[in-house]
């Protein structure tokens, strides 16, 4: 998560606040989003019922279920605010998450069907036909994944896979 602002103070009596925007603050928030405020480190959810920027850094927000001054003083004001930090580099995956991709290893078609992960030696388990392979793990063989279509093209050095 990360900290977009800080609850400064009331703002009107039905638990409406102030909120000093940080710069970090998304240009495109959508109320549909929570923003949230730790409570004795737990991260709690708040939907907003309405936002409404004042200038650059601030903004007046009501919260669901914050219906009162007295409510709002003592659970908002003070506490600084955070989203969940989207995640953009979507690029990373576990070799575990190639199980069940369709190997291609020259013209031939089989199956990961197992990763056996190992410091010295990590391993793919594929099936091609009826047979078992046991191929390492390593950048150098694989040419390409295809996360789309659910397939990886291998490039294996000769007599590594003897069918």
């Amino acid at each position: 998560m990360i900290a977009v602002g800080r609850i400064g103070r009331l703002f009107g009596t039905d638990g409406g606040v102030m909120i000093t925007l940080y710069t970090t603050f998304p240009d495109d928030f959508q109320m549909k989003e929570p923003l949230f405020v730790r409570v004795d480190e737990l991260a709690v959810p708040l939907f907003c019922s309405s936002f409404e920027r004042r200038g650059q850094a601030g903004a007046v927000v009501h919260f669901d279920d914050i219906d009162t001054e007295r409510r709002a003083e003592e659970f908002l004001v003070g506490r600084e605010i955070f989203i969940v930090e989207e995640d953009e580099d979507d690029d990373e995956f576990y070799m575990e998450d190639l199980i069940g991709f369709t190997a291609i290893v020259g013209k031939r078609r089989g199956e990961v069907t197992d990763y056996y992960d190992s410091e010295a030696n990590p391993l793919f388990e594929i099936k091609i036909g009826d047979k078992e392979h046991l191929i390492p793990a390593q950048e150098e063989f694989i040419a390409h994944i295809d996360f789309d279509k659910r397939a990886i093209k291998f490039i294996l050095p000769e007599g590594l896979l003897e069918l």
